[in-house]
């Protein structure tokens, strides 16, 4: 009887440290320091802003938004690309989707993808009733025109995207399996299921990058040559070798941002702007009930070489003026931040 009650309590002490340590790095226990130039403002109007992304030549941001709770309250509301101009005085999103055709059009991560002769092409993750689908647009004369809709039995649960060619891509599937309570559970225990997969403009294909601790932000340096991938639970970023020819991926290294890293952004200079779940307990909360606040962050890596790189916090809110940030994308001084849910994106000065 005494080693039965001996193993119990040495069952019960692995099982509490490994929940204990998995609230350290999911970080349970971090202090939140607001941090903000001071002049961040809401800009309101569209809600749901889970992804930006910036032409660094026009200074025209993208701006994927859906109203998630709604959706899952059952109430289905059709998702919007917006469009903001960076260089005006007054920004303001501007509806592009109005007139796709698709009326179950719920879009997620995003990427703009020029290509050598001028084009524009913005790829979207699409959660339809039924299935995920990757959309394709021509972006032409200040509109969205569809071109076309990819899926795929390996697109499992597509999060986020990058456009590397006309119709070629990668594609983050935070897990590699539907979404259930074991799902969930084994999201607590930081268990990776996380990964990534290749659209060569032909087929779908996986790339060997598995067991990521939710696969999340993905993107690409300007020359193709550098392949970026957040793992949120991972509280990290691996960087990849990318062959061009191919699409082969081969790891440099991973960096511990030590923080929920969600969507990833570059500017001009090539530094990797991060949208960050400091206290990802919090952010599971805040999924579920607005009232509860999440805090925000927004960081900057500057890489230089393998193991030549410095971060930085550039914005961090407690969750009482932007709860939930899943994106941070800058243009000229200007700071875009967009949440999961909240129903504005916000603005802030460099």
């Amino acid at each position: 009887m005494k080693k039965i009650i001996k193993i119990i309590l040495i069952l019960l002490l692995l099982i509490g440290g490994v929940a204990l340590n998995s609230a350290y790095q999911l970080g349970h226990f971090k202090t939140i320091n607001n941090f903000s130039s001071g002049k961040a403002k809401h800009i309101d109007g569209l809600i749901g802003t889970e992804d930006i992304t910036i032409d660094q030549t026009t200074g025209i941001a993208f701006l994927s938004a859906d109203d998630r709770r709604s959706n899952r309250q059952g109430v289905d509301k059709k998702g919007v690309i917006y469009t903001l101009n960076m260089n005006d005085s007054i920004l303001t999103p501007i509806a592009k989707t109005t007139d796709f055709q698709q009326a179950d059009f719920h879009p997620h991560g995003i990427s703009l993808f020029t290509t050598p002769e001028g084009k524009k092409r913005l790829f979207v993750i699409n959660h339809r009733k039924s299935g995920n689908f990757i959309e394709i647009f021509d972006y032409k004369n200040d509109s969205l025109q569809h071109l076309e809709s990819i899926s795929d039995t390996l697109l499992l649960s597509p999060n986020d995207i990058v456009g590397v060619g006309e119709r070629s891509f990668y594609v983050t599937n935070d897990h590699n399996e539907k979404a259930s309570k074991w799902r969930s559970f084994k999201d607590l225990l930081r268990i990776g299921t996380g990964n990534v997969c290749y659209f060569d403009g032909q087929k779908m294909q996986k790339t060997g990058i598995e067991g990521i601790q939710y696969a999340n932000g993905i993107n690409c340096s300007k020359d193709g040559k550098t392949l970026y991938l957040a793992g949120t639970s991972a509280t990290a970023i691996w960087l990849f070798n990318r062959d061009i020819a191919t699409g082969a991926l081969t790891e440099i290294e991973k960096i511990d941002t030590h923080t929920g890293v969600d969507n990833i952004e570059l500017d001009t200079e090539g530094v990797l702007w991060v949208g960050c779940h400091p206290h990802m307990l919090k952010f599971l909360s805040h999924a579920k009930d607005e009232t509860v606040f999440s805090p925000s962050e927004v960081i900057a890596i500057t890489y230089k070489s393998k193991g030549v790189y410095g971060q930085k916090t550039v914005y961090m809110n407690d969750g009482a003026f932007i709860s939930g940030s899943a994106v941070g994308a800058v243009y000229k001084g200007k700071l875009l931040i967009g949440p999961v849910f909240a129903p504005y994106i916000v603005v802030d000065r460099l």
